[in-house]
């Protein structure tokens, strides 16, 4: 009769050759955070609460769940778990003020989703920076899609509704997510330029920088003065950490390629001229939407006023705004082209991921969520090198956190891009809070 281990050499021979990179093996963990990737390059139908990207993340977080299960170890260290896991104690105590319990469920289950399970499904999948890579890369090629179809919107004049024309891009977000297309590409923007910086070899940095410079374009043409503002604050923070030499001239290249593009061959130059002009226009003459966004914040910080301590509740501010917010507010803003007819939408949202959290969940709130966004910067910073094998993923991943922050100034979660919203937050998480122990494989991968 033969013994159990006569007969266990071949499977343990077998198991490292399926595991070798490159196989599926070897990235199946983190295959369904690319899947949520993936699904967010299809068309969004008009008016659905749920994507496909959402129900994904939700197998993700499970995927995650029983990932961990099956290897039987501790998922998280304690600094992680207190980082990622401090904002529930904020939403659950809004979620108890919420108008409706249907609000309240609703409320509760998208924030948890963006800032706490998907962060942490992420965190535990994504096992070394070949992983991270992977993800990353995806991140690029998602945004180029993404704005390949925006730039086409834009020539032909197919896109949505901007000044009378139909030139505004949005990708296959549509109209009624404007900011959609604007956050995918930002997000690849940064990623590309981190990649850039800090690739281990010279054809990926090749590679990153020509897609930096494609997605120019399209961000451009998605006329979202909150985009621009935080990609490039987002990007010269990445370039002077790289150096101010190699900063000074990635300007120049940059600022001689907006001179070409919108001097020399005039794409968009006065339209483009005029919404940056808007950018600083908030006392002379300010367009409708700066007023509806300033009234909207003044609204939050009545209401904030008004219950300082929690807040008025999860998905409240449409129940108040109208009791806060000033007679310059106009109704709503207006929606069409992209294959979608004219509608008004509501104003539903402060357009400003702070204040929002300031007036549904008062200070309880931000020192938690937003306590916990400053905790995972703070310490994906601490964890940069001036030089290291994983500079490419640590200035990527420092940067999607950057830009998301500062976007936040002009933005909040809503519309299908929050599933992407969710990742990059975990991928912000899992270079901040892994620590060395979870990176220490990436090593041996680089060297096989």
């Amino acid at each position: 009769m033969s013994t159990p281990s006569a007969a266990s050499p071949p499977l343990v021979l077998a198991l490292p050759a399926l595991r070798r990179p490159g196989s599926v093996l070897s990235v199946l963990p983190v295959l369904p955070v690319l899947a949520v990737v993936v699904l967010l390059g299809l068309p969004v139908a008009p008016d659905r609460s749920v994507t496909p990207a959402d129900a994904a993340s939700g197998l993700v977080v499970l995927w995650a769940l029983v990932h961990t299960v099956r290897q039987a170890r501790r998922p998280l260290t304690r600094t992680a778990a207190v980082v990622l896991g401090l904002p529930v104690v904020g939403i659950a105590v809004a979620a108890g003020g919420a108008v409706t319990p249907g609000d309240a469920l609703t409320g509760l289950a998208r924030y948890l989703q963006v800032f706490v399970l998907v962060p942490i499904a992420v965190v535990l999948l994504v096992r070394d920076r070949r992983d991270a890579r992977l993800l990353l890369w995806s991140l690029v090629g998602l945004g180029l899609w993404q704005g390949a179809v925006g730039v086409r919107q834009y020539l032909t004049a197919t896109g949505a509704s901007y000044q009378g024309a139909y030139i505004r891009a949005v990708g296959t977000f549509g109209p009624a997510d404007v900011m959609g297309m604007a956050t995918v590409v930002a997000f690849a923007l940064v990623v590309a330029t981190g990649l850039a910086l800090g690739a281990p070899t010279r054809r990926q940095r090749v590679a990153a920088a020509g897609c930096a410079l494609a997605l120019f374009m399209p961000l451009a043409v998605s006329f979202s003065r909150g985009a621009w503002i935080a990609t490039a604050v987002t990007c010269g923070a990445q370039l002077l950490l790289a150096g101010v030499r190699r900063a000074a001239k990635v300007f120049a290249a940059a600022a001689a390629a907006s001179v070409v593009l919108v001097g020399g061959l005039g794409v968009g130059s006065a339209m483009l001229q005029e919404r940056l002009t808007s950018i600083t226009q908030v006392a002379a003459a300010p367009d409708q939407s700066v007023v509806d966004r300033y009234s909207l914040w003044a609204a939050a910080t009545d209401m904030w006023l008004g219950h300082p301590v929690t807040g008025v509740g999860l998905k409240a501010f449409p129940e108040h705004r109208d009791g806060h917010a000033s007679l310059a507010l106009s109704s709503g803003s207006d929606i069409e082209g992209a294959g979608q007819v004219f509608r008004r939408e509501a104003l539903l949202s402060p357009h400003n991921m702070y204040l929002l959290v300031l007036s549904e969940q008062g200070l309880l709130g931000v020192l938690t969520v937003a306590g916990s966004w400053l905790a995972l910067l703070v310490c994906a910073l601490r964890r940069l090198r001036p030089e290291g094998r994983a500079r490419d993923c640590a200035v990527a991943a420092c940067g999607l956190l950057v830009w998301q922050l500062v976007d936040f100034l002009y933005a909040d979660i809503g519309g299908p891009s929050t599933a992407l919203t969710a990742v990059c937050f975990g991928l912000g998480a899992w270079w901040a809070l892994a620590g060395d122990a979870a990176t220490a494989t990436a090593a041996r991968a680089d060297a096989r």
